[in-house]
């Protein structure tokens, strides 16, 4: 066996950073899913799920900066793997929290949250295309990537409409009050659709230095 055959089994073997990616962003996607389904149906068993999986989706993000922090050579640019990781991890932080300020603010799902969950979760699922393509097909990447993207502009849209909807309603202090707090929790996700789109820059960044 040659050496340089040797080193490349030898580097397939140790580098797992790429399942590890490729890890975090089902387990984000796996969140967003069960936040779409508590959006039609707010039972806690659903709240739970997303908790749950936001902790798993965590300890996964641990391990790869393990890695990172061990690992004197990466498959690529390792500021690239944290920042793509980092954005990744976001985007179901800011649904944890969704799910976790509806249940103490007691607000129930709208139509234009679950909208823009239903987006979220779309654009998160073109997030996990494209890191799954990151190792064998670098090209497909831009793709995704761009979907994402442009299904981050669509929540921002319906963001916007929500915003504008509510601040024309409110009749009476306790309606104000409903107000701002429905308000935090459309933040929480268009910080998520801005996380999606950041995710999506360093998939794209990545696949052109790759390809």
């Amino acid at each position: 066996m040659g050496f340089s055959k040797f080193l490349d089994i030898f580097q397939k073997r140790k580098d797992p950073f790429f399942e590890l990616l490729i890890k975090q962003s089902e387990k984000t996607l796996q969140g967003m899913t069960a936040l779409e389904l508590f959006m039609k149906s707010p039972e806690i068993s659903l709240a739970k799920e997303v908790t749950r999986l936001e902790g798993e989706a965590d300890e996964v993000r641990r391990e790869l900066i393990q890695e990172l922090n061990r690992s004197f050579v990466t498959p690529i640019d390792r500021e690239d793997i944290f920042s793509l990781s980092r954005a990744v991890d976001d985007i179901l932080d800011y649904g944890y929290m969704t799910v976790n300020e509806m249940l103490t603010l007691d607000i129930s799902p709208n139509d234009y949250l679950a909208s823009m969950v239903i987006t979220l979760k779309e654009a998160t699922s073109e997030i996990n295309m494209a890191t799954l393509q990151l190792r064998n097909k670098p090209q497909d990447v831009l793709a995704h990537a761009s979907k994402a993207k442009k299904l981050e502009n669509e929540v921002e849209l319906i963001y916007h409409k929500a915003i504008s909807k509510l601040f024309t309603e409110a009749k009476d202090i306790d309606e104000v009050l409903y107000i701002l707090k429905l308000r935090e929790i459309y933040r929480h996700l268009s910080n998520a659709a801005d996380r999606v789109d950041v995710a999506g820059n360093s998939l794209s960044d990545i696949a052109v230095k790759i390809t």
